[in-house]
């Protein structure tokens, strides 16, 4: 794929529309964070048959039986997570990069992690196209972390766990803010946790249904939500 300045500008009506509808429209408020999804180019991070519908309400199969957050979750998860600029970001499932990019575009440093190599290779390719220079890739068992980089001022996992592995809460900062989708096989509770000092609280802010975290302090490959 071309990166050209053309191909990242495709579509800027529908995310207009994006905007308007699906965010400010649900009670996004953070402009900065509307602002980013204004202008990323979504539909780069689906395949070529599904770019007509990149911008809709919806999650899009991306392979590996993975997919990619409707829009609103995107923006959500981010807008919790406070970020204003100087913070060093844990990814917890790079999946197609697009929650990726929008992290890269708000925090100083994003450190993502994805346990299957072919997506963590294309993916790679794909941020590295679109010049994106703050992005520290593994591939790996996320539900580990990343514990020669912690401590992380914020963590965002993009996969549904039965429980926030005890693993990411210690390599969270003091102050440090974790989203995630928290619950079993048919939908999970979306929580924003926050650390300060030894005390620990978590929030819901809203239902979701996200594929599930594979790993050692997660779900196991066999059981998965059976």
């Amino acid at each position: 794929m071309e990166l050209t300045e053309q191909s990242i500008q495709a579509y800027a009506g529908q995310r207009r529309k994006m905007i308007e509808e699906q965010l400010s429209g649900r009670g996004i408020k953070d402009l900065s964070v509307m602002e980013v999804l204004s202008r990323v180019p979504r539909h780069l991070f689906v395949g070529s048959s599904l770019r007509h519908r990149a911008y809709g309400d919806y999650p899009l199969p991306i392979g590996e039986n993975q997919t990619i957050s409707q829009p609103y979750i995107v923006g959500l998860m981010t807008e919790v997570l406070q970020l204003k600029g100087s913070e060093r970001v844990l990814e917890i499932g790079t999946g197609s990069g697009y929650q990726t990019a929008i992290l890269a575009e708000l925090a100083s440093q994003v450190f993502t992690i994805e346990r299957i190599k072919t997506i963590a290779q294309k993916t790679k390719k794909l941020l590295e196209g679109l010049r994106y220079k703050n992005i520290i890739f593994k591939t790996f068992d996320g539900t580990y972390g990343w514990r020669d980089q912690s401590p992380f001022d914020a963590i965002l996992i993009s996969a549904a766990t039965p429980s926030i592995p005890t693993s990411l809460i210690e390599q969270l900062a003091d102050n440090g803010r974790l989203v995630a989708p928290i619950g079993g096989r048919e939908s999970q509770d979306l929580i924003i946790l926050n650390k300060k000092g030894d005390q620990i609280t978590q929030q819901k802010i809203g239902d979701c249904k996200f594929v599930p975290l594979i790993g050692k302090f997660a779900w196991s490959e066999d059981e998965r939500f059976h």
